[in-house]
């Protein structure tokens, strides 16, 4: 995993271009794969009661929703596919080493993400194995990190994990 850069739907990972600290109220932004085409298109909706993007495919088709939770003792998103809550990332409260998260699926699924969060080093990790890694490594540009997405999962969700994660940690006013 990591090195190749193909498009995920021939049993290779897929690579993607995000911009670091990206995310506030009203901003839309390209998310790229590693060969500069435009993948998803994210739509943060400006001047709503609470936080809300969307995940849109080249098309404009809404993919998924990402909204945060108003009054949590915790920081909590969720992701949205249509009407129906398909994930809830939840920051863990106390973690002394590394940054960690937890991604619960509505199937009873669960993912963990762990590492150096605020410096955009770190895995996705599921039952079966290493869904993704994020990397400011690969890209000599500022504000840029990559991820890479192990074959055979929803590359959206994985997209959507990591920008949920980016703006639960980088979010000063939460």
């Amino acid at each position: 995993m990591l090195r190749r850069r193909g498009g995920g739907g021939d049993g290779t990972s897929s690579a993607y271009k995000m911009r670091e600290k990206m995310l506030s109220i009203g901003d839309d932004f390209w998310i790229e794969t590693g060969a500069g085409q435009r993948a998803f298109f994210v739509d943060g909706k400006a001047l709503r009661v609470r936080e809300t993007l969307e995940i849109k495919d080249p098309q404009g088709t809404v993919l998924l929703k990402l909204k945060a939770k108003l009054v949590t003792i915790r920081d909590v998103m969720t992701i949205e596919r249509g009407d129906e809550t398909v994930a809830t990332v939840k920051k863990a409260l106390i973690s002394p080493l590394r940054d960690r998260f937890t991604v619960e699926f509505k199937d009873g699924s669960e993912w963990k993400v762990q590492g150096n969060i605020v410096n955009h080093e770190y895995e996705i990790d599921g039952p079966g194995g290493p869904i993704a890694r994020v990397s400011k490594a690969w890209f000599r540009i500022r504000d840029t990190y990559g991820v890479d997405v192990a074959p055979n999962n929803d590359d959206a969700m994985v997209l959507a994990v990591a920008i949920v994660v980016d703006q639960m940690s980088h979010d000063v006013g939460r």
